[in-house]
């Protein structure tokens, strides 16, 4: 006789909701990030002169930043032992606005030269995927639904993509 086992019903102690099972992907995520981010210092340093020269490659390296240090804060907000998700869900919430703010004041305006599309794809969406996903996971942290953290991983997905993308036109592109 074969007999069935139930699967588990989610409970408000899922994965999704406990910070503490996202230790391993902060530590991966706040090591990766920070070593990219230092990394833009080094290309900025090798073409200082160019990236001072202009406000639109200024703004890229500021939008390009803060899209390479966004994922490290969340991974250290997410290490943190709060004791409860209501705090975290307030700093996520909070980490949203400002970085959403900031990159909306540095994104880079499209230029000609470059399609609409890639504009779209590579300097709009990273920036609007990472605000949306992060306040999306702490309004879930702060109701116990919508996902919890599970936005952020596209969101530092996302960020980390728009951060490689502005590295390389910051490093290679603004020599052309």
């Amino acid at each position: 006789m074969i007999v069935s086992q139930a699967l588990p019903e989610p409970s408000s102690s899922s994965s999704s909701l406990d910070p503490e099972a996202w230790g391993d992907f902060a530590v991966a995520t706040a090591g990766a990030a920070a070593a990219l981010a230092g990394l833009l210092f080094v290309a900025l340093s090798i073409n200082i002169s160019a990236v001072l020269g202009s406000t639109r490659i200024t703004a890229r390296a500021g939008s390009t930043l803060v899209l390479l240090a966004a994922p490290v804060f969340l991974a250290l907000a997410l290490l943190v032992p709060w004791g409860s998700t209501t705090p975290l869900g307030v700093v996520l919430v909070v980490l949203a606005v400002l970085a959403g703010g900031a990159l909306g004041v540095m994104l880079p305006r499209p230029i000609p030269e470059v399609p609409r599309v890639a504009w779209v794809a590579t300097t709009l969406l990273p920036p609007l995927v990472l605000g949306v996903g992060v306040l999306l996971a702490g309004i879930g942290l702060l109701t116990g639904g919508l996902g919890g953290l599970l936005w952020l991983a596209p969101a530092i997905g996302a960020s980390l993509l728009g951060g490689l993308v502005g590295a390389w036109v910051l490093l290679v592109e603004i020599l052309r």
